[in-house]
């Protein structure tokens, strides 16, 4: 449950649980807030360390196991204030530890380790000359689709107008996660994904964009591949109607071809905490998305039509 939390300067960490593995806090300091993974309520191995504001209150960055170098790190400075509340969020579910600020769930930083899914507990402390003030969630769900929402719901943006069908389909080159104003919103993995396509070993295949890996995955051969330069759908406005099997509905929008010339129609489908934008394959009778590096094929799925 949240609770409050003053933290002198020390090396120790104030350990809890935090069943969700997401948290969302408020932290009020002048440099050095740190947050801690660990498997105990004790700083061990394996733990990942979480340093808001460190080297004079000028990055962000993570580390493992209180070794150097750092696993990866963002020059932010001024990220934190002593004379004022700045809001931030953490998740370490799906093998993937996030960071990102206020209600923005785009994450500031992302590191990929299986070892988080082990680690229950997390710890908060200011050092290094600083003490704090927090306000913590550790019953936070994170930027989870909701289990009790059917397949087709996405969050929306809180600003965002009603979406009106219509409007004409365009595929743009992008690269490296950048995207269009208009691209079209396909699920959500931690973040918004978009819709996207990408070639492939001869294929053109319909996958998802995550904006913050760099990439667009698709699925084929039994493995995710994450591709740099693809393809991001705009322009349109369209609608996600539920499918099974090889009943393809009316005007539903072709996103590729596989490499022996079967059109491939753009689907979506629920898997864990996601919803993951994929290739419908009519000969095979299921959408396959892609997801930790693997091909996994739904046969309970929604079809993009315009």
């Amino acid at each position: 449950m949240p609770f409050e939390k003053e933290t002198p300067d020390s090396l120790d960490y104030f350990f809890f649980d935090c069943p969700t593995k997401a948290l969302k806090f408020k932290v009020r300091a002048p440099s050095d807030a740190h947050l801690a993974v660990s498997g105990q309520q004790m700083q061990t191995n394996p733990m990942f360390e979480v340093f808001v504001g460190g080297w004079k209150n000028s990055k962000v960055a993570f580390r493992k196991n209180r070794e150097k170098p750092e696993l990866c790190e963002l020059e932010l400075p001024g990220v934190l204030s002593a004379d004022e509340y700045r809001e931030f969020w953490l998740t370490y579910y799906h093998q993937t530890l996030a960071f990102g600020a206020g209600d923005n769930p785009t994450p500031m930083l992302v590191y990929t380790d299986p070892v988080l899914d082990t680690l229950p507990f997390v710890g908060i402390r200011t050092s290094w000359g600083a003490s704090g003030s927090w306000h913590v969630d550790n019953n936070w769900p994170g930027w989870k689709v909701a289990e009790s929402q059917p397949v087709g719901w996405v969050p929306p943006p809180a600003d965002a107008p009603p979406a009106t069908p219509g409007g004409v389909p365009v595929w743009k080159p992008c690269s490296g996660g950048t995207l269009f104003p208009d691209a079209v919103e396909g699920g959500f993995d931690n973040e918004k994904t978009y819709v996207g396509r990408a070639l492939h070993n001869g294929a053109t295949i319909p996958g998802k964009v995550l904006p913050s890996h760099g990439v667009c995955y698709v699925a084929w051969g039994g493995e995710e591949h994450g591709k740099t330069e693809y393809e991001v759908l705009t322009g349109c406005c369209p609608n996600w109607v539920p499918a099974t099997g090889d009943q393809i509905p009316m005007n539903a929008l072709q996103g590729g071809v596989s490499e022996t010339g079967e059109p491939l129609f753009v689907g979506r489908a629920q898997h864990l905490d996601t919803l993951t934008v994929g290739k419908v394959q009519p000969s095979h009778k299921v959408c396959y998305i892609s997801y930790g590096g693997e091909e996994i094929a739904k046969d309970t799925f929604e079809v993009l039509v315009l």
